[in-house]
């Protein structure tokens, strides 16, 4: 086992020949409107109609400017996407990427990761769709029973919350325990299951499963109607907005800000999901680039406004809810608003869901096209032309945990593996670029020489770090950042050296710097999930890897 063989890679002639047969099975008929609002369903779902509520709370009005910041760094990252994009018209996402560029055993790991980045974020967005849900039944008079509306995991951590006695407790936190005390018992187990987050995922399900015609039409009627709603809510909360909500912008500091990121982040997350429908667009190496900008530009200015409205409306105390904007309008007294929103989220939100659906079983068939996944992953349906066997393999695996998991628990399980993927494709394009073999790519990342301004940059950053902030305590509390020090340090010798592009290596920076701000657990969660699937990965995907075929066939007629 040579390390060689780790880093083995496809040449974008291969990968693109290996997709023809199957790629033509599968039908192109996406065009630049359909991917820009595929792009918008997977990013404003998940982050407006649920997450945005806690990163408020956190970080106060300022996390506005948090959503910025965030915006920036994935704007970095998208450009990369958008020249791998260009130059490779194969659903795989990151995968496929980093496969080109960096080498098999990463593109598993991505490939790896984005299976949690999918699954997960779409756990996250069942359970506030169900939220939602019930809150439109109760407008009607119809009561869901309490305990078919909430995951054993939210009610038993709320239960014990109460009982440790905690002070100040939410209101939510409180009816979860009561709920979970009431619960009936099976064999002296409670029952709790969020049922109406498990029927959403069955039900897209099956529509990603009849072909993606259906599912572009489906998808396209409800983000128009996402987008309208959001106007709407931005112009009349806009009338209650209170100024004086707005102080202090910044409550808790930089660091109340900072800890909204995984929220903030997650609702950023989706933009890539473009790239995995590539065999279905009518010109993918010239509408994915523009989609996947066009969406992230138009999903922020409605984020920070949103924010902005929202922060202005109420008090950032209030918006540690998993609902924030049906829950503001309540507290000015318009029950009807509230109403529409509940009704307009369940139809918008369920569009996310439906993207993350369409996105994860075709990084499974490319990965196993590749024969880094059993063949069955990459087979086709004669009739819908969709991949039948990974969209129902998917449909299970999101839908159980939705049916038990804590909200809070997914939306932090999601946020590592993201943040890798994305630091891996901008560092593909620097090897890529380094190697010359960016020439084919229609959409290039703009070229500004980093040879001294990452240095310049670093000294900078050094300075503000030592002279405004404790550093020795702060790198005692998070003791990543020496990490990411490190490579900044690493990244500026290798820039001034080889001359190497900005924007990649600012993609890189940002991305690693958020993955700093992520707790300890995230990261404890992540690395077992990269265990498990390196340990598949070394079971399974080395040995049948094509590649790895290949090179035995070559070596026996040698």
């Amino acid at each position: 086992m040579s390390s060689n063989s780790f880093i083995r890679k496809k040449s974008i002639g291969d990968i693109s020949g290996d997709s023809d047969s199957i790629g033509s099975e599968m039908k192109r008929v996406l065009g630049v409107k359909d991917l820009t609002l595929f792009g918008i369903a997977a990013i404003v779902g998940a982050g407006i109609f649920s997450t945005i509520g806690r990163a408020a709370f956190h970080g106060g009005p300022a996390v506005s400017l948090l959503f910025v910041f965030v915006a920036i760094a994935c704007i970095f990252t998208a450009l990369c996407y958008a020249q791998f994009a260009s130059m490779i018209s194969v659903s795989g996402s990151a995968y496929t990427y980093t496969y080109v560029s960096l080498g098999e055993i990463f593109a598993w790991v991505i490939g790896w990761a984005l299976i949690l980045e999918y699954a997960v974020s779409n756990m996250v967005i069942a359970i506030s769709w169900s939220e939602y849900f019930t809150t439109l039944l109760e407008g009607f008079g119809v009561t869901w029973p309490d305990w078919l509306v909430i995951g054993y995991t939210t009610a038993h951590k709320a239960y014990d919350a109460v009982l440790q006695g905690g002070a100040d407790l939410p209101a939510q936190t409180l009816k979860a325990a009561q709920i979970y005390q009431n619960a009936p018992e099976l064999f002296g187990t409670k029952i709790l299951v969020n049922l109406p987050a498990g029927l959403i995922i069955v039900a897209l399900t099956f529509l990603v499963f009849l072909g993606i015609k259906e599912s572009k039409m489906v998808n396209n009627l409800l983000v128009f109607l996402k987008i309208g709603i959001i106007l709407a809510v931005i112009l009349i909360g806009a009338f209650f907005v209170k100024p004086e909500n707005w102080s202090p912008f910044a409550p808790n500091g930089i660091q109340g800000v900072l800890g909204g990121v995984a929220a903030v982040f997650f609702a950023f997350i989706g933009f890539d999901s473009i790239s995995t429908t590539a065999e279905e667009c009518k010109n993918p190496q010239k509408d994915m680039p523009r989609a996947m900008l066009y969406c992230l530009a138009i999903c922020t200015i409605l984020y920070v406004a949103i924010a902005l409205v929202l922060t202005g409306m109420v008090n950032y105390k209030e918006l540690g809810v998993d609902d924030p904007l049906a829950y503001v309008f309540k507290l000015v007294d318009m029950d009807f608003v509230a109403g529409v929103i509940s009704f307009t989220a369940i139809i918008a939100i369920t569009s996310a869901i439906l993207v993350f659906q369409i996105g994860q079983p075709r990084i499974w068939m490319t990965m196993s096209r590749d024969g880094l996944l059993w063949p069955k992953f990459a087979k086709i349906h004669p009739k819908y032309k969709t991949p039948s066997f990974s969209t129902i393999i998917t449909g299970v695996l999101v839908c159980i945990p939705s049916l038990f998991l804590d909200m809070q628990f997914v939306v932090d399980l999601t946020s590592v593996g993201t943040f890798f993927a994305f630091i891996l494709v901008c560092a593909g394009v620097l090897f890529l670029d380094h190697k010359g073999e960016s020439e084919k790519a229609k959409f290039k990342v703009p070229y500004i020489n980093g040879q001294y301004i990452i240095f310049i940059l670093l000294i900078v950053a050094v300075y503000l770090f030592v002279s405004k902030t404790d550093y020795i305590e702060v790198i005692t509390r998070k003791p990543l950042l020496i990490i990411f020090w490190t490579i900044w340090l690493g990244l500026a010798i290798a820039a001034f050296k080889y001359k190497f592009s900005l924007l990649p290596i600012m993609g890189i920076l940002t991305n690693l710097y958020l993955m700093t701000e992520l707790g300890w657990s995230n990261w404890i969660m992540f690395i077992i999930w990269l265990a498990i699937g390196l340990i598949i990965y070394f079971a399974y995907g080395y040995k049948k890897s094509k590649l790895a075929l290949k090179t035995e066939r070559i070596n026996k007629t040698a």
